[in-house]
């Protein structure tokens, strides 16, 4: 009985990882939002690789020690909507693009920008890892 117990306590533990690929890149986004590090870092595959403003990270560690915490700050601080997305799959291979749109406030200064998000997931098992993330973002315009 206590072996069930650790054993269904460490399932619940562990990151729940999403049917497809789009769904995979919601959690990934979700877990950042609610400051769940681990999580995150779960949907990463340990190679991935991520750019953003002209800059790159070339593993699931370097990001963990450089970026992570502030983009979880970042995302906690605001609010993001997603404004479109699509989805292209080639076996284990998928492609996902999304548009946001942030608002909110972050270290004392008005967020508002429009970013795009293109990521690289492979599926390992029942599961799909992201293997490459690329960020932009522009401010919005004045109107």
């Amino acid at each position: 009985m206590r072996a069930l117990a650790c054993l269904l306590l460490a399932a619940a533990s562990m990151p729940a990882f999403a049917a497809t690929p789009a769904e995979t890149m919601d959690a990934f986004q979700r877990a950042l939002a609610e400051g769940k590090r681990e999580q995150a870092l779960a949907m990463l595959s340990p190679k991935a690789q991520i750019f953003e403003s002209g800059h790159v990270e070339r593993s699931r560690d370097e990001y963990a020690a450089h970026h992570l915490d502030s983009d979880i700050a970042f995302l906690r601080a605001t609010q993001s909507r997603l404004l479109r997305h699509a989805e292209h799959r080639d076996g284990a291979t998928a492609i996902v693009m999304r548009e946001t749109e942030t608002t909110g406030s972050y270290k004392n200064t008005a967020v508002h920008t429009f970013g795009l998000e293109t990521a690289v997931l492979e599926r390992q098992g029942d599961n799909w890892l992201i293997v490459h993330l690329h960020w932009s973002s522009r401010k919005a315009s004045a109107k």
